[in-house]
């Protein structure tokens, strides 16, 4: 299991027994499959960790960090697992910009713009 992160979100002076209130917005995670139960055709060295499922949603009734919580997504969906984070961050990125690709809207743009008025 990965380390969890949601000590780093915790606020000054609370407490890993604290209770999350319901309703907050919260990771949790869960081990689909161990490693044993992994496909053969999965390459070896990730066949050789759990496959696991991170969820964001809205905790369904207070819990502790680290503990078992439900959530509901917000497609509705009520999942259980093990409580990570609180208020996660968006921590993705895209990479740098691709100098080729940043006149390409503007260029599409004039074309469509020039067939409209040919036509």
């Amino acid at each position: 299991m990965s380390s969890p992160g949601w000590y780093s979100h915790m606020q000054p002076g609370q407490r890993m027994t604290d209770l999350i209130e319901q309703g907050c917005w919260v990771e949790i995670q869960r081990i689909v499959l161990q490693p044993q139960e992994r496909a053969p055709q999965v390459p070896a060295d990730t066949r050789e960790v759990p496959l696991e499922m991170r969820v964001r949603g809205f905790l369904a009734q207070a819990a502790s960090p680290g503990s078992e919580a439900e959530i509901t997504t917000v497609t509705g969906r009520r999942l259980r697992g093990v409580l990570l984070e609180v208020n996660p961050a968006y921590n993705h990125s895209f990479g740098a910009p691709i100098a080729e690709l940043q006149a390409v809207g503007g260029e599409v743009r004039a074309f469509l713009l020039n067939r409209d008025r040919s036509t």
